[in-house]
């Protein structure tokens, strides 16, 4: 979802992953995963420039779920080593605490990602087998000679969603 990282939106946004993660039997890890979004939202608001612009990306692919947030600003952020009195600095060593891994790139076309992974319950593979894929097909583009490609494997399964803000 493509959005401008204000204080409003973020409640919005960590609704939206609630709701997107209980659709895919993920509820254990919607704390985890709302409270890295606001933390990583929250930085964008605070020190992105030239704008406040980002886009939030949720996957789950093999076990895991990858949250990512795409801002315009080419400065990497560093770990803050916060004082226990301090008010704010300590967003990455939350993320880092609640999640398996996490990790900043620079952007292909400008900018950075920031990005945080969760291990997703291992009932989650086979609840996704059960749920229809939007705009498959069973013969698609390639005709039926590729017949096995579509069927859902431990190896394949993949769920994205996307929603513009």
């Amino acid at each position: 979802m493509e959005l401008k990282a204000l204080p409003s939106r973020i409640g919005q946004v960590r609704r939206i992953i609630s709701a997107q993660l209980r659709y895919w039997h993920l509820d254990p890890l919607i704390d985890q995963a709302a409270l890295g979004v606001t933390e990583l939202l929250t930085n964008v608001h605070r020190h992105a420039q030239p704008d406040k612009s980002c886009t939030v990306e949720i996957e789950l692919l093999l076990g895991r779920l990858t949250v990512s947030v795409h801002d315009h600003d080419p400065r990497l952020p560093t770990v803050c080593d916060a004082d226990q009195s301090a008010t704010s600095g300590r967003g990455l060593a939350m993320i880092a605490a609640v999640s398996e891994s996490w990790g900043v790139r620079p952007s292909d076309d400008a900018g950075k990602v920031i990005w945080f992974t969760l291990s997703a319950p291992s009932f989650t593979t086979a609840a996704l087998h059960s749920l229809p894929v939007y705009g498959s097909t069973t013969d698609g583009p390639f005709g039926s000679d590729v017949t096995g490609l579509m069927e859902p494997t431990a190896a394949r399964t993949r769920a994205r969603s996307a929603v513009v803000g």
